[in-house]
């Protein structure tokens, strides 16, 4: 089969090859992969990695969908269904699984990051880490829900759950995980106001009729202080890090919170120790959700209540150009992977 398998770092070290189909263990669901989406995890594990244990030469990919091939007798899955991946394989039976907190689990590993992952045309999922995907979903909108979708339904709803009339500043709103907050707030009635840099995203966003600030021309914090008449908003949704995390914390009113799920462009801001105390900020660390989380997302999403934006698709051998497009400051949404070319 055919797969995209990470050989060493950098640009040049990815690489579409052949390599043996999967076996499939007891427990186990083997399916032929449909699509999946591109993750600013798969430029992390080519260009550095760091602090994800690995080994190359390992196949690239954390979310998906398939085609069930082969599964227990007692599977609640029949061959021939469609399926959602969840990124993780967990072990079921640590405190944190047993309180349904699976991204916390003590043994996880994660599709892309840990071992081989969903940029291929067979894989063996544990039928654990699966759900039933609707026949009729669209199957490059479905590809983006398991990382992008899911991160930022946890960023949403889970520790500072936005609420209706909440503000809500939106970091980047260009990248998945942000766009894909965007929605979700808005689903939840919050009101969003959103930073992105040039006219031609910024008209995108202001036709979707969202409060936008550019951040290229304008003073982030004094352009959401002008917007919520000096009070700041409840909650700002932020990935990318060193770059914004001051802004975030400036942007926010008493008692806001700061919910962060990246550090894209760097790691290490200043933690303005004093704004935290001072005016009782809460900063919340999250990453993805939990296997109910992605189950009402699943919910949302085959009941029309959400559609994810896709950028852009390209099949499974056009890889370094899929890489290259998450890259490119242009970008709006998802990027997909059409693996089976159906």
């Amino acid at each position: 089969m055919q797969a995209v398998r990470l050989m060493e770092r950098g640009r040049g070290g990815v690489r579409v090859v052949d390599i043996p189909e999967p076996e499939r263990p007891q427990g186990f669901v083997l399916l032929r992969m449909i699509a999946a989406s591109v993750n600013r995890v798969d430029l992390y594990m080519r260009d550095s990695g760091a602090g994800i244990s690995h080994s190359l030469p390992q196949t690239m990919g954390v979310d998906g969908i398939g085609e069930v091939l082969e599964c227990d007798a007692d599977s609640h899955f029949r061959k021939g269904e469609r399926a959602i991946i969840y990124p993780y394989v967990f072990c079921g039976s640590c405190r944190h699984c047993l309180a349904g907190e699976q991204p916390l689990c003590l043994r996880a590993s994660i599709f892309g990051e840990h071992r081989d992952g969903t940029f291929a045309q067979y894989l063996a999922v544990p039928q654990t880490s699966l759900l039933p995907l609707a026949a009729t979903a669209d199957i490059y909108a479905a590809a983006a829900l398991g990382v992008a979708y899911l991160t930022a339904w946890r960023m949403v709803f889970g520790k500072a759950p936005v609420h209706p009339g909440a503000t809500v500043l939106v970091q980047g709103a260009a990248g998945g995980v942000s766009y894909a907050a965007i929605q979700l707030a808005l689903m939840a009635g919050a009101r969003v106001i959103a930073t992105t840099g040039g006219e031609a995203k910024s008209a995108h966003f202001r036709s979707l009729g969202i409060e936008v600030v550019d951040y290229r021309s304008e003073n982030v914090v004094k352009a959401v202080a002008a917007l919520t008449g000096g009070e700041g908003a409840d909650v700002v949704i932020d990935n990318s890090g060193e770059a914004s995390w001051s802004q975030s914390l400036r942007s926010l009113r008493r008692g806001g919170h700061l919910v962060t799920c990246g550090a894209t462009t760097g790691g290490h801001p200043s933690a303005e120790i004093q704004r935290l105390f001072v005016r009782q900020l809460s900063v919340h660390g999250s990453t993805l959700g939990s296997v109910e989380e992605l189950r009402r997302l699943l919910a949302a999403f085959q009941t029309g209540a959400l559609t994810p934006r896709i950028d852009s698709v390209f099949p499974l051998d056009r890889i370094e150009d899929a890489l290259a497009r998450l890259e490119h400051p242009d970008r709006i949404g998802k990027v997909v992977v059409d693996i089976a070319g159906d």
